[in-house]
């Protein structure tokens, strides 16, 4: 048999790619001369990288996908084009990995009519590695990857790089075949113990591809740059004289904003300094090229990676306490009311007078501080009363055009010197802390509508009202708990969700209710174009403090410098129209990868703590009713779950997602219930915890 009719022959059993084709049949070049004449003769077709004989329907039929999920015995796959996502059996996944950009054909009679269901008919862009925990099974080494544990992964014994039995470990697919079982990877880092939470960490920076070390380039560009010099402040507003100061947590290293208050005769002067990060990042420059591609600074536990070099993040760009700095300063003029009247952008230079910490202003504020606080911040103590004073101002407007305030629930996470998680605290925000954000939301805003009302291209931060369909699931729930759950409208208005807020803040159905809000709000997302935000019932916002630590921030300074600069509007578009609309998208993107980062990290973190203390008796409340079980979260954060076959033998029933019942007992237990659990068993590398329910 010829090579072509062998090449044809595979081609007719099942879609292959090429390089498949040459690892079956071997001879590389007869292969590729092959295919390239049963091309030219119209006996196969390439679609997506694979090639489907002609005489199949399959070509016309397959669906470009790419895998998104993988469980013990059925995947998902989302549509490239859009639309929803295809149901995929264990026999139709063809050995396909979660990341896989794969070609599905859809079956015409799925099981559950009105679905999706189909089969992977070929793998057209492979993923080759992946993290994970490293198991032993029948003196094998096998992968059990983070995003599909039930699976495994077979490590070739001679590229094993020396892994054990619970290291966490990455490895890159060696060769792949037509099931799971015919996997076989290389092991391309071993990180350490999966029962160590910063070693599971490590693997998740390194599966997403973020890291402390910048390019070689980045960083002489970083070197280069210089303290401000008397050429920098020539053409800028020296307010060295004011009373500038910062306010930021103990930890903080990287420091962007500070602030400056007095009072007037018409009300307030209010002046949020940022640091001018756009001065030294420029266009074109690989300060500028890695920033877009970090997108931001990833916090987790005490540790930060930030989107600049520390030359800048930590040096130059910090507004360091008695450090000349270079600022771009936003200048408002506030009524008595805390209304803004009035504004203006400058460039500034400025020098900090005292590197303010938000505990230690607390306790001025509350008349708790000592004779060393009270002396440390003399130079700035005259603004205190008055910020207090704007600050109540601004939060009882707030409340009056319905701004929403969520609870977050943020943990805070202890370690010691091994960087161990040896304590979880409920992060408490005080008065300061409410201040600064308010005071930085009224710059956002300024920008914001500088920006629209010139018809700047701008990087605006955009949060849209809730979709109709998740407004119903909410109050389907709100019903179930015995809340209000009738809104005027289709879509609550602001004033309506921020009552809802109010009834339940403090009581065991606040954490509940305010994650089922969080959850029927669109996602917040950077967009070229102005559509307010729904969440902060603001007609103008953007984020313009924090370019230290934010791209979409850096991108609106630059753009605004010009304006201030007096480039003309039409100029201004030229340059940076496309450079808006990139900057958005890609800012959106990065957000979102760093947010589950984090999030992640701080799951393995807590597993790690609770892992110090199983068998141990916590008081919590139920936060979620599945058919898995109960979630139950306990007051410092942690969240573990009690699973449903510790329950009942058989199916619970369940009623809306708030309230969980053993059909055969009668036992039930509601959304928001004060229960007792103890700890039972944690997975650190997956950052769960498991709870068994105690009896009341």
């Amino acid at each position: 048999m010829s090579i072509r009719s062998k090449v044809l022959r595979e081609i007719e059993k099942k879609p292959r790619r090429l390089k498949e084709l040459k690892e079956k049949l071997g001879n590389d070049k007869k292969v590729q001369r092959a295919v390239e004449e049963l091309l030219a003769k119209g006996r196969i077709c390439q679609k997506q990288g694979a090639y489907f004989a002609v005489k199949s329907r399959m070509a016309e039929e397959a669906l470009p996908c790419t895998l998104v999920k993988l469980g013990s015995s059925f995947g998902f796959a989302a549509q490239n084009a859009g639309g929803p996502d295809v149901f995929i059996p264990s026999r139709g996944l063809s050995g396909a990995l979660p990341g896989d950009g794969v070609l599905v054909r859809l079956y015409e009679k799925p099981r559950v009519p009105g679905s999706l269901e189909g089969e992977v008919l070929a793998v057209t862009e492979p993923r080759q590695a992946f993290v994970g925990t490293v198991t032993e099974e029948n003196g094998r080494l096998y992968l059990a990857p983070d995003e599909c544990p039930s699976l495994r992964i077979q490590i070739k014994k001679s590229a094993d790089g020396g892994a054990q039995n619970g290291d966490k470990a990455a490895v890159e697919l060696l060769t792949r075949g037509a099931d799971y079982a015919e996997h076989r990877a290389g092991v391309a880092m071993r990180f350490g113990s999966a029962g160590e939470a910063k070693q599971c960490v490590r693997a998740l920076l390194y599966s997403a591809g973020v890291t402390r070390h910048f390019p070689e380039k980045v960083k002489a560009e970083a070197r280069k740059l210089a303290e401000p010099q008397a050429a920098d402040l020539k053409k800028r507003t020296d307010l060295r004289h004011w009373p500038i100061f910062t306010i930021d947590s103990a930890q903080t290293k990287d420091i962007d904003d500070a602030i400056s208050l007095a009072v007037s005769e018409a009300g307030y002067e209010l002046g949020v300094h940022i640091a001018d990060v756009s001065h030294y990042v420029r266009p074109g420059s690989e300060l500028n090229k890695e920033a877009l591609r970090r997108g931001t600074s990833v916090y987790y536990a005490d540790s930060v990676i930030p989107m600049l070099p520390r030359q800048l993040s930590n040096g130059l760009c910090s507004l360091n306490e008695g450090a000349d700095r270079l600022a771009f300063s936003c200048l408002m003029q506030l009524d008595a009311k805390g209304q803004v009247k009035s504004f203006r952008f400058e460039k500034t230079v400025i020098r900090s007078r005292v590197k303010g910490v938000y505990s230690e202003l607390n306790a001025l504020l509350e008349g708790a501080a000592d004779d060393a606080l009270q002396k440390k911040y003399a130079d700035v103590a005259e603004q205190l009363p008055a910020m207090r004073e704007l600050y109540e101002k601004r939060t009882a407007l707030r409340r009056q055009r319905g701004g929403i305030e969520l609870e977050s629930g943020e943990a805070k996470l202890l370690l010691d010197e091994e960087g161990r998680c040896v304590g979880v605290e409920k992060r408490r925000r005080g008065l300061t802390e409410r201040m600064i954000e308010e005071f930085m939301l009224l710059a956002n805003g300024c920008a914001a509508r500088l920006a629209r009302e010139n018809e700047l291209p701008f990087v605006y931060r955009v949060h849209e009202e809730p979709d109709p369909e998740r407004v119903e699931k909410l109050q389907a729930l709100l019903r179930a708990c015995g809340l209000k759950a009738q809104f005027v409208g289709e879509v609550p208005t602001q004033p309506e969700l921020a009552a809802l807020l109010d009834s339940t803040r403090g009581t065991p159905l606040e954490r509940p209710v305010h994650t089922a809000v969080l959850r029927t709000m669109a996602k917040a997302k950077y967009e070229p174009e102005p559509k307010g935000h729904y969440g902060l019932a603001l007609a103008d916002y953007a984020h313009f403090t924090s370019p230290i630590r934010r791209y979409p921030d850096l991108a609106i300074h630059r753009i605004l410098s010009d304006w201030c600069a007096g480039v003309d509007r039409g100029e201004v578009k030229k340059r940076y129209e496309k450079f808006a609309a990139e900057a958005s998208g890609e800012s959106s993107a990065r957000e979102v990868a760093a947010m589950q980062l984090e999030r992640a990290a701080e799951g393995c973190y807590k597993a790690e703590y609770m892992g110090a203390h199983l068998g141990e008796t916590f008081g919590g409340i139920v936060s979620g009713v599945t058919r898995q079980g109960l979630y139950v979260e306990l007051e410092n954060t942690v969240e573990g779950l009690v699973r449903t076959d510790t329950l009942c033998k058989g199916e619970p029933e369940l009623t809306e997602g708030v309230r969980w019942r053993d059909p055969l007992t009668g036992r039930q237990w509601d959304l928001g219930q004060a229960v007792q659990v103890k700890a039972l068993a944690v997975d650190v590398a997956l950052g769960h915890v498991d709870f068994e329910l105690l009896e009341d």
